[in-house]
């Protein structure tokens, strides 16, 4: 039996243990740990957004128990991602991200995938041929049985491998490959960059088109000016992973759990910006919550970014910013009123 050790998951995954069960996804970077044998997703996942889930959708639905020549096996259905992302490794700048690690692990859990393989994008891998990649990575290390990537898939050095020549070099092995379609919205295709401009310029609806679901911000309440309080609007505070890419700023229709043990949610509405009536210095995500009442603090929330509604602005005293915010929760119970 495998055994489970601690894990923590950093928005970049750099301070991660090396492997862990959270919580039922095996996550490990030890080749030693894998396990084996596997069917595999390959890609970067950042999102999880549609274009992923059909790459990701093969290795669940491909048989996992099967007999060779008397010899029966049982597949592990693996998902396998880079860290760091190779864009940080080669530009040295880090990169906003749609879903930290533990969004990610939660998402990957709900679709059925058993296993997170996070390879260290080290110069060592980046100098990999093809060949080699396959080799040492696909069949030495994953001993992989089946293999899925979407078309635009590049791997080797220099991004020499393309995804059909993955797929020439892994028959030699005996793997099969097979190489899932572009998803596009119209012409625009689905893409983990496409969506974090889409929520940079306040389109939140483009951006929950292309994930296939709403654009969630998961973090823990702290402490704040308790201003909110003073104008008759209580907020929670929320204390976001460092690299979780927050949208434009302004004003949104959110709905939200995480306030106890229920899973029903509640509607609110949640400011991004730095509250420039009162002089803020510093960004904040405040979240306030219609018609609920109660102590949040040190609690996990999860919210989901229903729809934009303003860009913040600068009110030239409390009561015509408490008046703006009573026509804020007037216009979210309005437009919501069929979400809840």
């Amino acid at each position: 039996m495998q055994k489970t050790v601690e894990l923590t998951l950093s928005t970049d995954d750099k301070t991660q243990s090396r492997h862990a069960r959270i919580p039922s996804v095996w996550i490990t970077s030890i080749p030693e740990t894998v396990l084996k044998p596997t069917v595999a997703a390959l890609g970067n996942f950042d999102g999880l957004h549609l274009g992923h889930r059909q790459v990701i959708q093969p290795i669940l639905t491909y048989p996992i128990e099967r007999s060779l020549m008397g010899y029966s096996e049982r597949l592990h259905p693996t998902v396998v991602s880079f860290s760091p992302h190779p864009v940080e490794f080669f530009s040295g700048k880090s990169v906003p991200t749609l879903t930290p690690g533990s969004e990610k692990v939660a998402e990957l859990h709900r679709m059925g995938v058993e296993q997170l393989v996070l390879l260290p994008f080290t110069q060592d891998l980046a100098s990999l041929t093809p060949e080699d990649f396959v080799e040492q990575i696909l069949v030495q290390q994953l001993q992989a049985r089946f293999i899925s990537v979407g078309e635009d898939f590049r791997f080797g050095r220099k991004r020499l491998g393309d995804a059909e020549m993955l797929r020439s070099i892994a028959a030699r092995h005996g793997i099969e490959v097979v190489l899932v379609s572009l998803e596009r919205i119209g012409y625009d295709r689905i893409s983990s960059t496409a969506i974090r401009n889409a929520l940079h310029s306040g389109d939140l609806s483009t951006a929950n088109r292309m994930l296939g679901r709403s654009y969630s911000l998961v973090g823990t309440v702290v402490q704040g000016q308790q201003l909110g309080r003073t104008l008759g609007f209580p907020t929670a505070n929320l204390e976001l992973p460092p690299m979780k890419l927050i949208p434009r700023g302004g004003v949104y229709a959110v709905r939200v759990t995480g306030m106890n043990d229920s899973t029903i949610p509640i509607l609110g509405v949640m400011n991004i910006g730095h509250r420039p009536t009162i002089n803020g210095l510093t960004q904040t995500i405040e979240v306030h919550l219609l018609d609920w009442s109660g102590d949040l603090y040190g609690k996990e929330l999860t919210v989901e970014l229903l729809e934009y509604l303003r860009s913040e602005q600068k009110f030239g005293s409390l009561d015509d910013l408490k008046h703006q915010i009573n026509q804020d929760c007037t216009i979210a119970r309005q437009r919501l009123s069929c979400v809840a």
